[in-house]
């Protein structure tokens, strides 16, 4: 009797547990499938669906997040606290999440309550203190607070971190504080390609005083960096007419830079690699070739006039060709007699027009002081001379090799011209 009793209850007991465990699955089942119901409302990412997927799991602090970014996002209630509530539900339920925090502190800003957006966005950076995203929120609340120093520092991490446009930042930091130096030293890292972003952001804006200090900053930090970096802000120098800055900083990177800029300079020579000895950098006070079709530039080695080198101007017969884009820049005295030569050599030529040297102010090329002999046909090397005098107000020239579209019938230029030996020395 006792026995049967005791097989009953381990019976019963196996029941019991075998439903437990069936209800827990079934549980468990229904659960799953309504946080997937959710998820699925959730992707259609529009303010009915985010409320359906809440309905369906109402611990998900996402979806709650989502819904009141989309509601701002619409403009779907003109109630900010109703935002406000959505994000404290969020941060209620994921109290870890920097991001909610954030949110949240955006939210009490927009509903006028500074000091819960303050402490709000304190949160978020407690629990992400590297996030650029959310050191960009917290400096953007910073500048609307009037909090200058906050800002700045917020900044330098979000330069640090990426994920933001710098122009945005320099922006920005601009509108924190108007005093460039403070932000140049509180808010730029001393890394170069910061540095150089945020001289060509002031360069472009124009004010090349602060650009300028950018640029000595860079030189004081002795940071490395390329060569072409720094031909927007010499290009920019040149456009604006700061001649004295232009010449500072071309300098300043033949003392940093002397393996690639030292060589460029002959004796008394003020073309920069006028025999073409070493690569043409396009940029700054060096050779610069603009691409144009039809015409094709390339360093010869083999028909150079006097030295290894020289350029050859391959014309490919298919065009009328208006060129003038090969040129360089060069810094003059005003007021000062110079003396111009170079040598070239043509090969089948055609056309009335053909290459010349053209000399003018860099500024008004109305200024022509001086232009060669066009060259057509074929010709062997022969020296280029010119002599001019630079005006009371000219202090930059350009020099270009030149050939004028023709105004003949048969106008298309084919043929090749080689160039080198070009030189500029101001008269004794």
């Amino acid at each position: 009797m006792h026995t049967k009793l005791t097989d009953r209850s381990r019976s019963w007991r196996s029941i019991a547990a075998r439903s437990c465990l069936l209800a827990g699955v079934f549980t468990c089942i229904y659960f799953v499938a309504r946080r997937g119901i959710g998820a699925w409302y959730f992707q259609k990412k529009t303010p009915e669906a985010m409320q359906a997927a809440i309905f369906w799991d109402p611990q998900n602090a996402q979806y709650y997040d989502a819904l009141a970014t989309l509601r701002h996002f619409y403009a779907d209630s003109e109630d900010p606290n109703e935002q406000v509530t959505l994000y404290e539900r969020a941060t209620s339920l994921s109290p870890q999440n920097a991001q909610f925090w954030a949110d949240l502190g955006a939210a009490y800003d927009w509903a006028g309550n500074r000091e819960g957006a303050m402490h709000a966005f304190e949160r978020a950076r407690e629990l992400f203190p590297n996030s650029p995203e959310i050191q960009w929120k917290l400096a953007n609340f910073y500048v609307r607070t009037g909090k200058a120093a906050e800002s700045l520092r917020a900044l330098r991490k979000v330069l640090v971190g990426g994920g933001v446009s710098r122009e945005d930042a320099f922006a920005l930091a601009e509108r924190a504080t108007q005093d460039k130096k403070t932000v140049l030293e509180q808010m730029v890292p001393p890394e170069a390609p910061i540095l150089f972003d945020y001289l060509n952001y002031e360069a472009k804006e124009g004010d090349l005083s602060a650009a300028g200090q950018v640029w000595e900053r860079l030189l004081r930090l002795k940071l490395p960096f390329e060569l072409p970096e720094s031909f927007f802000y010499l290009d920019m120098l040149v456009q604006k007419k700061k001649t004295e800055q232009l010449a500072k900083a071309w300098s300043a990177l033949g003392e940093r830079f002397p393996e690639k800029l030292g060589s460029l300079t002959a004796s008394g020579n003020l073309v920069a690699n006028g025999s073409f000895e070493s690569d043409i950098l396009n940029g700054g006070l060096d050779w610069r070739v603009v691409p144009v079709e039809g015409v094709k530039v390339s360093v010869d080695s083999v028909e150079a006039f006097d030295r290894k080198r020289c350029v050859r101007i391959e014309f490919d017969g298919a065009r009328n060709v208006d060129y003038g884009h090969l040129f360089q820049y060069v810094l003059v005295r005003p007021g000062t007699r110079y003396r111009f030569s170079a040598y070239m050599r043509t090969e089948g030529i055609t056309t009335d027009s053909g290459p010349r040297f053209q000399v003018f102010d860099a500024y008004d090329a109305a200024k022509e002081f001086a232009t060669t002999e066009n060259k057509v046909g074929t010709t062997g090397w022969t020296e280029q001379r010119l002599e001019l005098k630079t005006p009371a107000d000219t202090r930059l020239l350009l020099i270009r090799v030149a050939r004028p579209a023709s105004s003949k019938f048969e106008n298309k230029i084919a043929g090749s011209a080689w160039i080198d030996e070009v030189r500029l020395t101001p008269e004794e």
